[in-house]
């Protein structure tokens, strides 16, 4: 049995992600750690990941509810909603 993390939120995506994964964990160990590049190679891979991850919640009618969520807690606040702010 594979690991849970081997495959992705949406099955049709878990090729996307084994090959994001893979180059992120060469990329970190080889090179970030070592001090050798600061610089995310594999950025494109991530994007091509979360593009078919955000195709299959749409499709299943999840993105409009999760990006809702996001509107009423929004990451770049804290996760707290404006409105609710303490003064």
């Amino acid at each position: 049995m594979g690991n849970a993390m081997s495959s992705s939120l949406a099955p049709e995506c878990t090729e996307a992600k084994k090959e994001y994964d893979d180059c992120f964990n060469n990329w970190y160990s080889e090179k970030f750690l070592k001090g050798k590049s600061l610089h995310n190679e594999c950025e494109d891979l991530w994007y091509d990941y979360k593009a078919c991850v955000d195709l299959a919640l749409a499709k299943q009618g999840i993105l409009p509810m999760l990006e809702e969520a996001r509107e009423d807690a929004p990451f770049d606040n804290g996760g707290v909603p404006e409105d609710k702010e303490k003064k």
